[in-house]
């Protein structure tokens, strides 16, 4: 029965690495078969093949797929790229198990480029699994986690990109266009056409919740929950008592009729006043995204951060549903 025999090979392999993720204290919810395979991908372990074997190449999440398809037998949906990479990689780079594009850290957070490696010294245990070193080998490589991984955090956190909020505190988000424009947008756009602002939110393309005044945020009446999508930035105008509503177009549109209606009912409490306004690091990119911008709001260019665009309406740079100051 050559079939079974496959199939004992498989089940042989991702059984051994769901014991390697429990010994390398991995939590329950990544020791399953996604996990096992993410690992055997990492490792280019195909069936049959031994531990010692084992190899760490660049692995991106859609090649991560393909191996497990080619090699295990085990199909995914294409969309399930986000679990594969949010529920079980994300976790194999925080353990230090896994490094985070290693051949070029600095490499924007949402490029399709991203990619994933074994950590040397992972890769040196797991190819004594299954010897009698394997024990002696795994306490030692134990009592180095805690430092390896606090190493790695701090080299992560120096390829962020600082920027710097009106009060001159300093906040960190993660490399890549995408931030840069909003580092552009703090610095920028906000020194200049919100005096005394306060930032409320940033958000950052590694974590959703970059800089957060949650405090701030409720004080003016609004509340949201995790499901809320955000604006990219959230200023809040003191003076004016002005909420600005800020989208950074680098890939994705500029605040069209769907945008604004979503913001607005995300927004339907405040207590200040809603001004919308989307960024374009350039002219030239603000051009593609000219019939898609709502009426009754404001466009911003990096690259000519003096001037504002104003999109019809009574009024410029400044909230509509209320009397004219």
């Amino acid at each position: 029965m050559p079939g079974l025999g496959r199939r004992m090979a498989e089940e042989s392999n991702i059984a051994d690495a769901l014991q390697i993720l429990e010994s390398l204290g991995m939590p329950r919810a990544q020791r399953n078969d996604r996990s096992a395979l993410c690992l055997l991908a990492l490792l280019h372990l195909k069936k049959g093949e031994m531990w010692a074997d084992a190899r760490n190449p660049l692995v991106g999440i859609t090649p991560i797929m393909e191996f497990a398809q080619e090699h295990y037998e085990r199909r995914y949906a294409p969309n399930s790229r986000e679990s594969f990479r949010r529920q079980t990689i994300h976790q194999l780079v925080a353990a230090g198990i896994a490094l985070y594009n290693p051949d070029d850290p600095a490499r924007p957070v949402n490029s399709p480029k991203a990619v994933y490696q074994i950590e040397g010294e992972t890769l040196k245990l797991l190819r004594s699994f299954g010897t009698s070193a394997w024990q002696k080998n795994l306490k030692k490589y134990l009592t180095t986690r805690k430092t390896l991984t606090a190493r790695y955090a701090r080299e992560r956190e120096m390829t962020k990109l600082p920027v710097k909020t009106a009060t001159g505190e300093t906040i960190r988000l993660s490399p890549g266009a995408h931030s840069q424009l909003i580092k552009a947008i703090i610095e920028e756009f906000a020194p200049r056409f919100v005096p005394n602002g306060k930032l409320i939110y940033a958000g950052d393309t590694g974590e959703k919740w970059g800089y957060f005044d949650r405090a701030l945020l409720a004080k003016l009446g609004v509340e949201v929950d995790e499901h809320g999508k955000m604006p990219d930035v959230v200023l809040y105008c003191p003076e004016r008592e002005w909420l600005l509503l800020v989208e950074s177009v680098t890939s994705h549109g500029p605040v069209d009729g769907k945008r604004h209606e979503e913001l607005g009912d995300l927004f339907t409490r405040s207590k200040a006043g809603l001004v919308y306004v989307t960024a374009f690091p350039s002219r030239t990119k603000m051009a593609r995204y000219l019939g898609e911008i709502a009426w009754e709001t404001e466009v911003w260019c990096a690259d000519a951060p003096s001037h504002l665009i104003h999109f019809n309406g009574e009024r410029f740079l400044g909230p509509y549903g209320e009397t004219v100051r």
